[in-house]
């Protein structure tokens, strides 16, 4: 991304538009503006659920609702895009709640044959919306020997969601698989998933994030890993803890 946009994110305010949260944002939200004026605001909810606002067209990734978060009152869904099966990531009960006549269900082939007209993304496809907002499906799968059984390669989705000169990587269940060197100096905001044996161990996760050198790193679906050292080891990159365990 352009450089102004670093130099800017350093100071979480100016014409790129990273504010600061504010009353009309709920805990933990974070609004940013694009460089054509788009407000994208980021709610993370717990785990591996979470909301990006592009202007009122909501985007639920993941939505799995719980004691944690019950999805009641988030109004009505746009897009709800689902990385794979497992049941912290996808929930028939939930998704049927929050569709209404216009959502759009993006998912990985194995759950879009659960959800009758959804649209199935394999790793390397790509979509632009009608409002311009583009989704790209990227791999997420294990690499650790005798774990490769939880994601096996080629079966579950991350997604690039790129709005204006803004992108977002939302990684899925992943560990530090060689595909992530291509997102090198092209991602804005980061979502990185931490626990092993199913996702990254911290020194996967700091070694990823070097990689990918986003602004923003959000670390996710991170149980009861200790991550207390790795902002230390990020300089360079706001990372933001959320509480998403």
């Amino acid at each position: 991304m352009k450089q102004h946009l670093f130099s800017l994110v350093a100071t979480l305010m100016g014409a790129f538009g990273f504010l600061s949260c504010g009353a009309q944002q709920t805990v933990g939200d974070d609004t940013f503006t694009t460089a054509n004026g788009k407000m994208v605001r980021i709610v993370p909810y717990y785990h591996a659920c979470l909301m990006i606002d592009c202007d009122g067209y909501k985007i639920q990734v993941d939505p799995v609702a719980n004691a944690q978060y019950s999805y009641d009152n988030v109004g009505p869904t746009s897009l709800i895009l689902i990385t794979h099966e497992h049941g912290d990531h996808f929930n028939k009960a939930t998704v049927a709640k929050l569709r209404g006549a216009d959502t759009k269900i993006i998912a990985n082939p194995d759950v879009a044959k659960q959800i009758e007209g959804s649209q199935a993304m394999s790793n390397g496809d790509t979509l632009t919306l009608a409002n311009g907002i583009h989704i790209k499906a990227v791999p997420a799968f294990n690499i650790t020997p005798g774990h490769t059984q939880y994601h096996p390669k080629g079966r579950d989705d991350g997604y690039i969601i790129i709005v204006d000169d803004l992108t977002i990587y939302v990684a899925g269940d992943t560990e530090d698989i060689g595909e992530m060197a291509d997102l090198k100096g092209k991602v804005d905001i980061a979502f990185l998933p931490c626990n092993q044996p199913y996702t990254m161990t911290p020194e996967q996760l700091v070694k990823v994030a070097r990689i990918i050198q986003p602004k923003i790193l959000y670390p996710y679906h991170y149980g009861d890993t200790d991550l207390s050292g790795v902002a230390a080891q990020l300089g360079g990159i706001d990372v933001r803890m959320r509480g998403m365990k």
